[in-house]
């Protein structure tokens, strides 16, 4: 049914693929040993302990929710022509979170179970443990060729592929239309090198893959005209200076991937030094939209909004850029989206005066950061006793003086405890090591992991200047980082309550 072939491979222009996207796991042992050829393998003694470590440092009452960035970033479909996400057939299981982005599901028995966090469809033959992120299509984009697009989010799973059986991926294509010629297959990702996988079938909403190794996997798409997309309008308020009514509104493919970058898009400008700050305004997000298509943005009252209009591809999000909205007067304001060849409205809404309303003296006591997710109000995270989050308010950590001690060998062997396999990437891209630095560490003989890690806090310890490397400095290093496992997050924050209250 599908096309079978190999892509180009990733052109150097781009980088390689990014260590965290095709980093092991601890299963990675059950893959394919080509697919081990160009990861980053540790050691099955460090697997065996991250595994570990993870059971026992998580708290029971966060093993079973849901990651902070995928709640509620695939929404649930409103299209009247192939009502193609309702009324799901498969038993629904919600994943445990292991950090931002990586979700693992504990599998009891034999069947077929729907994620509820991503839409992934998992038939396994036994019981089984799944790990799985979302990824970015920008990194993988490039490795489409021949007239193949993608067609919903991409993943990459870890499991002992002898016992899951197959995948079904959510995709995004309106497949109202009978008359439309799509032809649905999956890009795998290995040894650097793209493969077009025939798929075992298709539906209204999802692309079945039968598994033969696990790397990177997508849904990829076909088409001899331009497709139909249920796709989402995603709109952030500027806050944080008075009677300002500026807006982004971004447009993007119903799928986790699209929907990830957009939330990274705005953490990168929250964390501008521009003193901007955008927070989600909750509106109905999902639309039709048509590739190649033209849609304009209006308002009421008429509002500055640049572009004029904008053009919807199956691309990365950030290729397409967003619309942005200011206007002058005080809301209601009205917002529609319409096709500019038929003129036909796909999306309005109305932002009212409670959607304008933030706090913004607590919004002013808060360093913009990368990951922050809205509140609706204070008091809310207040009388939620005992929860640990990753996202906590700052006032409630209070900043050392300029006299506050460093961090101590004990304190930073809590954190090298904690710290994931990802430790690599988080000296390098937070804490301002070199790789050489890493070499000389890991030169160290008869060394363990958790004192390679200890080993490499320390170094970064020493290079800070005097009072410079405390808990906060090391909670700032660290926090909103997709790499930083929550519960390095977790013991920095419970180092900086108590020290507030002595």
């Amino acid at each position: 049914m599908a096309h079978y072939g190999e892509t180009a491979e990733l052109d150097d222009r781009n980088g390689d693929v990014s260590p965290s996207d095709l980093k092991s796991h601890p299963t990675e042992n059950h893959h394919s040993a080509s697919d081990n050829t160009d990861s980053s393998v540790e050691s099955s003694d460090e697997d065996d302990e991250e595994e570990s470590d993870e059971e026992e440092k998580v708290p029971d009452s966060d093993r079973r929710c849901k990651a902070e960035d995928l709640s509620g970033e695939t929404q649930t479909s409103c299209c009247d022509k192939c009502k193609s996400l309702k009324n799901p057939k498969n038993e629904l299981v919600t994943p445990r979170k292991l950090s931002r982005d990586r979700l693992q599901l504990h599998l009891d028995a034999e069947g077929v179970y729907e994620c509820t966090d991503t839409g992934l469809v998992f038939e396994v033959s036994q019981r089984v443990k799944i790990t799985y992120c979302v990824l970015s299509w920008s990194k993988f984009s490039s490795y489409l060729t021949d007239g193949w697009k993608f067609a919903g989010p991409i993943f990459d799973v870890d499991c002992d592929p002898s016992i899951l059986k197959s995948v079904q991926f959510p995709h995004s294509l309106c497949l109202a239309d009978e008359k439309s010629d799509v032809k649905f297959s999956v890009l795998h990702v290995k040894n650097q090198r793209g493969l077009i996988e025939p798929s075992a079938d298709h539906s209204g909403s999802h692309v079945k893959w039968t598994v033969s190794s696990l790397s990177p996997v997508g849904p990829v798409v076909q088409t001899s005209k331009p497709a139909e997309h249920h796709g989402v309008v995603q709109v952030f308020k500027e806050v944080g200076r008075e009677n300002s009514f500026s807006f982004r509104v971004y447009l993007a493919g119903n799928n986790c991937s699209d929907i990830k970058d957009i939330r990274k898009a705005v953490r990168r400008a929250n964390y501008c030094k521009n003193n901007k700050r955008y927070v989600p305004v909750d509106k109905p997000p999902t639309c039709i939209l048509e590739e190649n298509r033209r849609y304009r943005l209006s308002s009421e009252p008429v509002g500055h909004i640049t572009p004029e209009d904008m053009l919807f591809t199956p691309v990365p999000v950030e290729l397409k850029g967003y619309f942005e909205v200011f206007f002058e007067e005080n809301p209601p304001f009205t917002l529609s989206l319409a096709d500019t060849h038929t003129g036909h409205t796909v999306w309005s809404a109305v932002i009212r005066d409670g959607d304008c309303v933030h706090n913004l003296e607590s919004e002013n006591q808060q360093k913009p950061t990368r990951g922050k997710k809205r509140r609706s109000s204070a008091s809310e995270e207040d009388n939620k006793p005992n929860k640990r989050s990753r996202y906590i308010d700052e006032s409630d950590c209070k900043k050392p003086s300029a006299e506050a001690p460093d961090l101590t060998d004990q304190q930073l062997m809590q954190v090298a405890k904690r710290m994931g396999k990802e430790w690599k990437i988080v000296a390098i891209s937070y804490l301002g090591l070199s790789k050489q630095d890493l070499e000389e560490i890991e030169s160290a003989k008869d060394e363990d992991v958790i004192m390679l890690k200890f080993n490499m806090l320390e170094r970064w310890r020493r290079r800070q200047p005097k009072g410079k490397a405390g808990i906060q400095e090391l909670y700032e290093c660290l926090k909103d980082n997709d790499d930083v496992p929550n519960e390095v997050i977790a013991v920095l924050t419970e180092m900086l309550q108590n020290h507030s209250t002595k």
